[in-house]
């Protein structure tokens, strides 16, 4: 958390400084919400980056925490846009590192709850689940990213806006009774995603999830 402060703090950034906090696209959220939700706890937030109103901090370390029982109060699912960087650990627990992430979430589905990640296609990786994810979602098209509200480009050179990457959605949820593979359409996903954002608009009380 104090690396994010002193990014925010700074007057101009480079696009290195993004690094783990580019953000999730509000409609690609509320149209995975809407296919796999409700989703009702970040489990990797900056504290202002948060897509649901209950999240997890790096000063908070969701490794070290229990998502399943923190989801049977919630009455709803996970999700995450985990963070890439490098294996990192503080008051010697690791707060990063997908291997590590995986490792605490493959033992959390074992607690129950339904864990819903966003992810880069990384199938070389050592880190990507395989047949330990209940279901992979592979989206067809690339996915853009949204800066983070406090990137201030130091110069032309760092005015990019969005970055993209091939993403699945991945499902960790022993419950799960559906195929392991399916593919997604980019825009109809964000076109389901912009419907719910519109209905919530018009009426703020209603969330449409799918059955």
């Amino acid at each position: 958390m104090k690396q994010v402060k002193a990014l925010r703090s700074k007057p101009k950034h480079q696009l290195k400084d993004i690094g783990d906090q580019w953000c999730t696209p509000d409609a690609l959220f509320w149209g995975i919400d809407n296919l796999y939700g409700p989703l009702v706890l970040d489990l990797f937030s900056d504290g202002e980056n948060s897509k649901c109103s209950k999240y997890y901090t790096a000063a908070d370390n969701a490794l070290t925490k229990n998502w399943a029982e923190q989801l049977s109060k919630l009455n709803g699912a996970a999700f995450a846009n985990p963070p890439y960087s490098r294996a990192k650990q503080h008051c010697g627990h690791y707060i990063t590192g997908m291997s590590h992430i995986m490792r605490h979430t493959i033992k959390q589905r074992e607690l129950g709850g339904r864990y819903v990640y966003l992810v880069k296609v990384a199938t070389a990786e050592e880190w990507w689940p395989g047949d330990k994810a209940d279901h992979i979602a592979f989206i067809r098209g690339r996915i853009s990213f949204d800066m983070p509200k406090w990137f201030v480009p130091a110069d032309k050179q760092q005015e990019v806006t969005t970055a993209s990457f091939g993403v699945a959605i991945l499902i960790f949820d022993k419950t799960w009774t559906g195929p392991q593979l399916s593919y997604l359409h980019r825009d109809d996903l964000l076109a389901r995603g912009n419907t719910v954002m519109n209905m919530m608009k018009m009426n703020p009380s209603s969330i449409v999830v799918a059955a």
